[in-house]
């Protein structure tokens, strides 16, 4: 069993949900970040998530002070030199995080765990030049990490199984849903599967069939709320698979292949429109938007997610 003194490394928005979901869990935990002004802004970043929990009745309000009070900032590094998880959550820059692991293993216990939260790069990759890759693993945290619960573990080709299993174990009992790969794939499963809807929702823009109006009404309305029920591969079973493989010999042949509906995208961030963060990109993101947006999240929050 791994020592219960936990670390995560960046405090940006991503770090503390993650650390908050071990202070939620009664677990102390040390955030590390290189900017004084991210650490200072912890203790605000932290109430903020635990007041939108606790009015959608997922955390008691009179527990916020001692869940603070498990949360802990530090520029130096040397202060985690005794924990047995740390979590990475720094840029998806890989020289930095090999930078950043090479410091690690300098100061760590062998037999401490590194887990990266990368969404993107691969545990063979990020454990190229460690002394120690046997330690080394992705635990890919959704965001925001309070709103949905699942976190990704992936084993590299050198990834002890123990770990595998004692992460797994530790991150359940806290009540997230921590699944585990069977090997490592670009995108992993979640990114995958998302990457996938968001290819054929550009085509059928793109296509002229539907507005993105309408493809995100349908998308809400209908397999939004059934994958909030049941995985894709249920759902056929439910269909019944003789009917799913009628279904695939004529729809699969019409479905987007390639890259070629990425223009949208390319052509929206040339003109400057990258989305929320600009203001536009398929919409203009005015108050009106979202506040629909943050009632949903409310609802969602309230009724959907597990407690």
């Amino acid at each position: 069993m791994m020592a219960q003194r936990y670390a995560v490394i960046g405090a940006g928005l991503m770090g503390v949900g993650i650390a908050l979901c071990f202070a939620r869990a009664g677990k102390a935990v040390l955030l590390v970040d290189t900017d004084p002004q991210r650490l200072a802004a912890i203790p605000g970043t932290a109430r903020e998530i635990l007041a939108e929990l606790a009015e959608a009745g997922q955390f008691p309000a009179e527990k916020t002070d001692a869940a603070l009070a498990l949360l802990a900032g530090t520029q130096r590094l040397a202060d985690i030199a005794a924990c047995g998880l740390v979590i990475e959550a720094i840029p998806e820059r890989l020289p930095l995080k090999h930078a950043l692991y090479g410091e690690l293993e300098a100061i760590l216990p062998p037999d401490a765990v590194i887990a990266s939260n990368t969404s993107g790069l691969t545990p063979d990759s990020l454990a190229e030049h460690m002394q120690h890759p046997e330690r080394l693993l992705i635990a890919h945290f959704w965001h925001p990490p309070h709103f949905i619960p699942l976190v990704e573990i992936v084993p590299g080709s050198a990834t002890d199984e123990r770990h595998m299993a004692s992460v797994q174990q530790l991150l359940t009992a806290m009540g997230l849903e921590a699944v585990r790969l069977n090997r490592a794939a670009p995108g992993f499963i979640g990114n995958r599967l998302q990457f996938a809807i968001l290819r054929e929702a550009l085509h059928i823009v793109d296509s002229g069939i539907a507005s993105p109006e309408v493809v995100d009404q349908v998308m809400r309305a209908s397999l939004g709320r059934r994958y909030g029920m049941v995985g894709p591969l249920e759902a056929a079973d439910m269909t019944g698979l003789e009917t799913v493989a009628d279904i695939c010999r004529h729809l699969l042949p019409t479905l987007a292949t390639g890259g070629e509906m990425m223009r949208l995208v390319e052509e929206k961030v040339a003109q400057g429109n990258t989305g929320q963060r600009s203001g536009e990109g398929f919409y203009r993101w005015d108050d009106a938007r979202r506040e629909r947006i943050r009632r949903r999240r409310a609802w969602q929050l309230r009724h959907a997610l597990k407690p």
